[in-house]
């Protein structure tokens, strides 16, 4: 793996003429990671998107650069809502379809170890229609990890799991994820508070900045920094946008 930049999002996006989001100015920190706070449909996964180079639709204007001024796209990996497995592929296949696709080796025995991780190593060989929807979210979480990229981009990857696989998975995340550059766009605020190294509440006014506690990320759930981040989390996002 090369080594994280920082990455600075600096820019306003439209469709169709109408603004799709503030105005936002931020700095993703390399090695850290920066969480996207906020109510639905206020943009979150569109920067996230843009971010990617995957929201070809979107007006964008303004800056996306890395620190080192090297392109952004070939270096990251990207956890989508959605699972996105290939139904007609084992959960090893998709897992390792990133290798495939570039036409490198694959390593099947670590796929096997990081599915082993989140829990699967007993569904190997099924295919993705056998599996549950919180399975199915950890084997698109081993696909993201197994792909070993600087950058991560991480849009409710934890959504459709139970609280104590979410934990779990978050412990996880962050055990492979170190020295990454990594933005979670979160709808949860006790996950943001958990794992925040920055977080950023999104309205559609703009960005507002929360200060996290000093303890390393992932924090234990009942932390009283981190409790107290988690109540202020929700007072900010049910507070009315002017």
């Amino acid at each position: 793996m090369s080594k994280a930049p920082d990455i600075r999002f600096s820019g306003r996006a439209t469709a169709e003429g109408k603004p799709l989001f503030a105005p936002l100015s931020f700095d993703m920190a390399a090695g850290e990671w920066t969480c996207l706070l906020g109510a639905s449909g206020v943009g979150k996964t569109t920067v996230l998107r843009l971010i990617a180079e995957l929201d070809h639709h979107v007006r964008f204007e303004g800056h996306i650069e890395a620190s080192d001024g090297k392109p952004l796209s070939d270096r990251i990996a990207f956890m989508a809502q959605s699972d996105m497995l290939l139904p007609w592929l084992d959960l090893v296949d998709n897992v390792t379809i990133g290798a495939k696709l570039r036409g490198t080796p694959a390593a099947a025995d670590r796929a096997q170890e990081l599915l082993a991780r989140v829990g699967l190593a007993d569904h190997l060989s099924k295919k993705p229609a056998a599996l549950s929807g919180g399975q199915r979210q950890r084997v698109a979480l081993a696909r993201t990890l197994m792909e070993d990229h600087p950058i991560i981009l991480l849009d409710e990857p934890f959504s459709a799991l139970d609280a104590k696989t979410r934990a779990d998975m978050q412990d996880l995340a962050a055990e492979h994820l170190q020295g990454r550059t990594v933005l979670l766009v979160t709808h949860d605020p006790a996950e943001a508070a958990r794992l925040g190294d920055q977080v950023l509440v999104m309205s559609a006014t703009g960005l507002t900045p929360m200060r996290v506690p000093t303890a390393p990320a992932p924090r234990p759930v009942d932390d009283p920094q981190t409790l107290a981040l988690q109540g202020r989390l929700y007072q900010t996002l049910r507070e009315p946008s002017t």
